[in-house]
């Protein structure tokens, strides 16, 4: 439970008497954790089991800012996703299974936790991190969707995105004085992020800013997704894999939460996007993993 006042940060609490607040908050979200768990329901959304040829992840995109800010013409729905964060929502859909008539292609760190043979091929983006913005651009997914596509037509293609999941990328987020997400373990262990700073009460921006960056980094990828479907074949779906929490009381216990932790069944971490666009169809083959 005070998984974030190690050794390291104990002299923040010494200094900033604030941070017991957050450890207070932290332990109620532990405790409605277990409870959630507890009434958690059996039937699961399957991603995979959906009929689609191209589908792209938008990570951490809530269903009523993307409704909100959508530009991509197709059939809007509101999913439940399975999960409230991107490993949970790679175990309930990718772990021990396989899908070797599908490539995925990922920005996302947690996908070094899948294991090999699970697709036909993964198509790791990481080694392209852009280290000034801390994460993947979304212009190098695009850019390597639409070279897999000439390379491997008769393949389903599922795309990762990293936004608008912070780091905030657009000129309004660069304002803030925030870190990235670290491609690493090691590093994701040791760092605040946005969603823990305004959790703590630590950070100096508000609410408002943190909103109209993480809405400015969902218009910049929704420009390149629409960008990339104009040049893929086939029925597209563009999803999340869970929405995000922006200081909304969650239950039992009422507090206030900030980004999106793992085991919370609250609707604005489960409401998804999943917007449908039909296309010409493509021949789809199953073959033996490459990679």
């Amino acid at each position: 439970m005070l998984s974030k006042l190690s050794v390291q940060n104990f002299r923040r609490v010494l200094d900033n008497p604030q941070l017991l607040k957050g450890e207070v908050s932290k332990t109620c979200l532990f405790v409605n954790k277990k409870i959630h768990s507890m009434a958690a329901s059996d039937s699961r959304f399957d991603v995979m089991a959906e009929d689609w040829d191209n589908l792209l992840i938008l990570d951490g995109c809530r269903y009523d800012i993307f409704k909100k800010r959508n530009t991509i013409d197709g059939t809007l729905k509101r999913q439940t996703s399975p999960a409230s964060q991107s490993l949970e929502f790679m175990k309930c859909n990718f772990f021990e299974r396989e899908f070797h008539d599908t490539i995925y292609i990922t920005a996302n760190p947690f996908s070094t936790e899948i294991k090999s043979g699970t697709f036909y091929k993964v198509v790791n983006l990481l080694d392209q991190w852009n280290e000034e913005l801390q994460t993947v651009k979304p212009e190098t997914v695009v850019e390597s969707t639409l070279q897999i596509s000439q390379e491997y037509p008769d393949k389903r293609l599922l795309i990762h995105f990293m936004q608008p999941h912070y780091p905030f990328i657009g000129e309004k987020g660069k304002e803030l004085s925030h870190r990235g997400y670290s491609p690493t373990k090691e590093g994701r262990k040791h760092s605040f992020s946005v969603w823990d700073e305004l959790q703590y009460g630590v950070a100096d921006y508000n609410l408002t800013q943190v909103i109209e960056a993480y809405e400015e980094n969902l218009d910049i990828v929704l420009a390149h997704a629409e960008k990339l479907l104009g040049e893929l074949n086939g029925k597209s779906i563009v999803t999340s894999d869970h929405g995000n929490l922006l200081g909304e009381r969650i239950k039992p216990i009422p507090i206030r939460v900030y980004g999106h932790p793992a085991g919370i069944r609250s609707s604005p971490l489960v409401d998804v996007p999943w917007l449908i666009v039909e296309g010409d169809r493509r021949d789809v083959t199953t073959e033996e993993p490459v990679g």
